[in-house]
């Protein structure tokens, strides 16, 4: 599948799995390594992302974590500013980004510095009611995650009927309004977030991400942010910082069930765990049955 970021194609989907690089400018992200504010460490971050092999590079400037605080819009377009700047000065102007944010009035402003990107919403609409039809008026990718509530208050919503389906349900009903929403709005090239660690506990992440492959049957590109998050350490009870082998197991999994995107704040590792199921897909060690579920 191709994705148009204002007139430059990006390919992605099976057989072009893509690496997504983290790189936050911000103070206070939940992983401490993915932070970066002064010009050099996000000048070293995009060269290291770069040499890695990413795909693309992922620029937020709130932080979605837990207890974090809210952030200005100026002030999130300043750091948003100065990020995607140093950024295209290492990467170059064709190189695609993404930018984190689920404000409308940010895209615009940095669309109107920069020309395109792809935008990446943690709320998929909710938290700006501008924002889808922002996003298809300017002819941009959107990436749309499952998220209830604020990052603020995500925590108490992790109640989902089993009569209805529990996560995996809500989930699917949640983006059969979505799309249509999205399509509506006018937005050709769309991609679909789970939202692991979004207003879900940890048995909740792993149900969702054991049944991943269902969300196929939108036929849009999926998206796994499984990096250093909480289902990881809690259950393995380390640190976000000791996370890095859980991520690279459960991202093969993600791969397994259709991810397209991996989200990272690891690339070598992620685009070694990608080349590895690559060449273990094409040995035709995947059953003819696995393979049909992710295609």
């Amino acid at each position: 599948m191709e994705i148009n970021i204002g007139g430059r194609l990006w390919s992605v989907g099976r057989g072009a799995e893509q690496v997504m690089a983290i790189v936050n400018v911000t103070p206070d992200s939940f992983f401490a390594g993915s932070r970066r504010q002064s010009e050099a460490e996000i000048v070293a971050a995009a060269e290291r992302a770069l040499l890695e092999g990413a795909g693309i590079i992922d620029l937020g400037g709130y932080s979605s974590r837990l207890g974090a605080e809210d952030v200005s819009p100026e002030e999130e377009f300043r750091r948003l500013e100065r990020g995607v700047e140093t950024v295209r000065q290492v990467a170059g102007e064709a190189f695609p980004l993404s930018v984190d944010t689920f404000r409308a009035e940010v895209v615009r402003r940095l669309y109107d510095r920069f020309g395109a990107f792809v935008v990446n919403d943690i709320s998929a609409g909710e938290l700006d009611a501008e924002m889808i039809s922002t996003v298809g008026q300017l002819g941009l990718p959107y990436i749309a995650m499952h998220m209830r509530g604020t990052p603020q208050t995500m925590t108490a919503l992790t109640d989902y009927s089993d009569e209805d389906g529990g996560v995996v349900g809500a989930v699917m009903r949640y983006f059969g309004t979505k799309v249509a929403e999205v399509r509506a709005a006018g937005v050709k090239d769309l991609i679909l977030d789970p939202g692991f660690g979004f207003a879900k506990t940890v048995e909740q992440n792993f149900e969702l991400l054991g049944q991943m492959d269902k969300l196929s049957v939108f036929g849009c590109p999926v998206l796994a942010g499984l990096s250093r998050k909480s289902m990881i350490w809690r259950t393995l009870e380390i640190t976000p910082a000791e996370a890095l082998n859980g991520t690279s197991v459960l991202n093969w999994e993600a791969l397994r069930l259709g991810a397209s995107i991996l989200r990272v704040h690891d690339v070598r590792e992620a685009v070694e765990t990608v080349r590895l199921f690559t060449a273990y897909r094409r040995s035709g060690s995947m059953a003819a049955a696995e393979v049909a579920t992710v295609l």
